[in-house]
């Protein structure tokens, strides 16, 4: 849900959060697919590295948007 717009397809920044709760409690693996009803996304939370503790987030999607535009006839 977000505030004024109601319920959203998607949720990065809620799946990432629900991944780290899952960790923390025993519950997930660091990475895992979260199911969401716009997509899935892969959220890996990084244990050792130069990004540990650090939590990524991806997508599998070649295109996010596509649009034409019509330019208005001339004057």
């Amino acid at each position: 849900m977000e505030r004024g717009s109601g319920e959203t397809l998607a949720c990065g920044t809620g799946a990432c959060a629900a991944l780290v709760a899952g960790v923390l409690t025993g519950r997930a693996d660091r990475k895992a697919v979260v199911e969401l009803r716009g997509g899935n996304l892969e959220i890996e939370w990084r244990e050792s590295g130069e990004c540990a503790n650090h939590v990524f987030m991806t997508e599998r999607r070649s295109r996010f948007f596509a649009a034409r535009s019509k330019s208005p006839p001339a004057s």
